[in-house]
C-alpha cells in the first residue's frame, strides 16, 4: 500500500516541477521583444521637378461692348443675323429718325433766321457808328445798336449749338458695330420702343484671340509677372487650356493681363491668359482649367506618394533610423508628379523612409527593410 502512494506523490511533485519550469519559460517568451516588422523602404533623393499646376478658369472676351440706344424711338431696322461675325462700322440697328430729322430741319431754319437778324443788326451798328463819328447821332442810339449786334451774334451761336445737338441725335438713330467680333442674340425686335438707359440691344465680343481668367494666390504673383514678361512663352506650351470634356485645347496661351490689385477679401489676384481662337471653338462663359508648367530649375526632394500618411490634414512619413527603429516625421508637401511628390520641408536627402507596410508600424517600432 505504501509503495503506490509514494509513486503517486513522486509523480505529482514531478508534474509540479515541470509546470513551474514551463511557466518560467512562457514568462520569458512574453517578455521578449517582438520580431522586426518587414517593410519596404527607399532613400530620399533629388530629381527633376517639372510639373503642372492647375487653375480653374472662365473663358472671357478680351473686348466686349454692350450696344445701348442713345436716343428714344422705335426700332425700324435690324441688319444682321443673331450670332454672326460683324465688322467694325457695320450697320446694326436703325431707330425711327423722323422726329430727329424734323428737329434738325427746324434748327437749320432757325439758324437762318438768326443769321438774317445778325446781318440787319450789323448794318444798323455800322450806320450808327458812322454817324457817331460825325457827331450826328445821340450816343444812346449807338450803344443800343452795338448791344443789338452782340445779342444777334449770341443768337446765331445758340442756334448753331442746337443744330449740333439735333444732328448728333439724328446720327444716333443709326447704330454701327464698334469693333470686329461676334454679336449675340438681339434683345429687341422690329417695332420695339427703346430709350437711353433701357435694356441693352445686344452685345458684341471679340473672339480671336479670346481669353481665360484665373484667380491666383498672392504668393503666385511673381511667377505670373515673369510669364507675362516672356515674349516666347507661347512656343514652349507653358500655359495649356483643358476643356470641360477633359480634352486639351491645341493652342497654347500667353499671359495678357495681370490685374492691378489683390482682392483683400480673398487674397487672390485675377490673371487673364489669351488664346488664339481661329475656329471660334472657345465661347465666352465656358468653364475650363488652365495648366501652368512649373519647372523649378533646381533638383527637388522627391519621394513616392504612397510613403505619405495623412492625419488631421497634416502629412507624415516613417524614417528608418539607428538600430532599424522608425520615427514619424511631419513633412510639407509640394506638387505631385505622377506617383511621386515634392517634399518642401521635413526630410533630408539620403534619409530612408518606409514606402510599404506603414499601416503595420508605429513610433519606435523596429523594422526589417526588404528589397
Amino acid at each position: 500500500m505504501k509503495q503506490p502512494i509514494n509513486l503517486a506523490i513522486s509523480g505529482l511533485i514531478l508534474t509540479l516541477l515541470l509546470a513551474a519550469c514551463g511557466g518560467k519559460k512562457d514568462a520569458q517568451q512574453q517578455q521578449a521583444p517582438p520580431p522586426p516588422t518587414a517593410v519596404s523602404a527607399v532613400k530620399v533623393t533629388k530629381g527633376s521637378a517639372t510639373y503642372y499646376d492647375q487653375f480653374p478658369a472662365t473663358v472671357t472676351a478680351l473686348l466686349e461692348v454692350e450696344i445701348q440706344p442713345q436716343v428714344a424711338g422705335n426700332i425700324t431696322g435690324i441688319f444682321f443675323q443673331d450670332g454672326q461675325h460683324v465688322s467694325k462700322g457695320q450697320k446694326l440697328y436703325t431707330i425711327d429718325p423722323q422726329q430727329y430729322r424734323a428737329s434738325y430741319d427746324q434748327a437749320v431754319a432757325n439758324l437762318n433766321v438768326q443769321k438774317a437778324n445778325l446781318n440787319r443788326a450789323q448794318k444798323d451798328a455800322n450806320r450808327y457808328n458812322t454817324l457817331a463819328e460825325q457827331d450826328a447821332v445821340a450816343k444812346q442810339l449807338v450803344d443800343n445798336a452795338n448791344a443789338s449786334l452782340e445779342a444777334a451774334k449770341m443768337q446765331v451761336e445758340a442756334s448753331e449749338a442746337t443744330i449740333r445737338q439735333v444732328a448728333t441725335n439724328l446720327k444716333y438713330t443709326t447704330i454701327y458695330a464698334p469693333l470686329d467680333g461676334t454679336i449675340g442674340i438681339s434683345q429687341v425686335r422690329l417695332g420695339a420702343a427703346v430709350a437711353p438707359g433701357s435694356t441693352p440691344l445686344n452685345t458684341i465680343s471679340s473672339d480671336n484671340p479670346i481669353a481665360a481668367d484665373v484667380q491666383i494666390d498672392e504668393s503666385q504673383i511673381p511667377r505670373f509677372l515673369k510669364l507675362q514678361g516672356q515674349p516666347n512663352v507661347v512656343r514652349d506650351s507653358t500655359l495649356i487650356l483643358l476643356l470641360p470634356d477633359g480634352s486639351t485645347y491645341k493652342y497654347p496661351g500667353s499671359v495678357r493681363i495681370v490685374d492691378r490689385a489683390v482682392d483683400p477679401q480673398t487674397g487672390t489676384l485675377r490673371v487673364r491668359v489669351a488664346f488664339p481662337n481661329p475656329n471660334k471653338q472657345l465661347k465666352v462663359g465656358l468653364n475650363a482649367n488652365i495648366r501652368v508648367k512649373n519647372n523649378t530649375g533646381e533638383p527637388q526632394l522627391l519621394i513616392p506618394y504612397q510613403a505619405v500618411t495623412e492625419q488631421m490634414s497634416e502629412y507624415f512619413v516613417f524614417v528608418v533610423g539607428d538600430s532599424s527603429k522608425v520615427s514619424q516625421k511631419k513633412v510639407t508637401l509640394g506638387a505631385r508628379i505622377n506617383d511621386k511628390v515634392i517634399v518642401k520641408d521635413g526630410l533630408k536627402e539620403g534619409e530612408t523612409i518606409v514606402t510599404e507596410g506603414t499601416q503595420k508600424i508605429r513610433e519606435g517600432a523596429k523594422v526589417q527593410v526588404t528589397k
